[in-house]
């Protein structure tokens, strides 16, 4: 899954960062440093168009071997996310712990920004974030009322249907450079 996203960023003339999600399952497995240090030359992307989303998940367990590994990864200019932020236990120590690029708000708090509770844990979790200096992504974002509210509260980055559907990248090709001449010759 790495090597084929990875081979299809590079292939972009548009130098647009590509986003991977990794499982706890990829982290105690062992062989993940291995794998991103082989397939990173094979594929010739660029380390810096790369983001690895990891959750809460990944760092419960063996904490100190998953941070380590992190730390190892940002070196490489490979940048972090915090997916599914406030979904877990103790968000708040792994903001502490590392220097996150960007943390995720889960999509269940935009989804019902409407309830009461939910607005002022966005509005927190903003204020968080901002005071840290780490950029935000909302996901989930479905409605023009939903964007409204985070572009009030200074949201950086949205994510979901309203903005984009999931499709294969030939729906794509404008948005990362890539015209049919281009696609045929590939």
């Amino acid at each position: 899954m790495l090597r084929e996203a990875w081979r299809e960023a590079a292939s972009w003339p548009r130098p647009l960062q590509v986003a991977v999600n990794l499982s706890p399952v990829q982290f105690q497995a062992g062989d993940l440093e291995r794998s991103i240090h082989r397939i990173l030359p094979e594929t010739g992307l660029s380390p810096t168009r790369l983001e690895v989303e990891i959750t809460e998940g990944v760092l419960i367990g063996e904490f100190t071997r998953a941070l380590n590994l992190l730390r190892r990864l940002k070196a490489l200019g490979i940048r972090m996310a915090m997916d599914d932020f406030g979904t877990g236990y103790s968000s708040l120590s792994y903001l502490q712990s590392f220097p996150f690029d960007k943390i995720k708000i889960d999509r269940s708090f935009i989804s019902n920004l409407e309830a009461t509770p939910h607005r002022p844990i966005v509005r927190a979790v903003l204020s968080l974030a901002h005071a840290l200096k780490i950029p935000v992504v909302a996901e989930g974002v479905e409605t023009e009322a939903q964007r409204a509210f985070l572009a009030r509260e200074a949201c950086e980055e949205i994510q979901g249907y309203l903005v984009g559907r999931p499709e294969l990248i030939e729906r794509y090709l404008d948005l990362v450079g890539v015209t049919m001449e281009h696609r045929l010759s590939a």
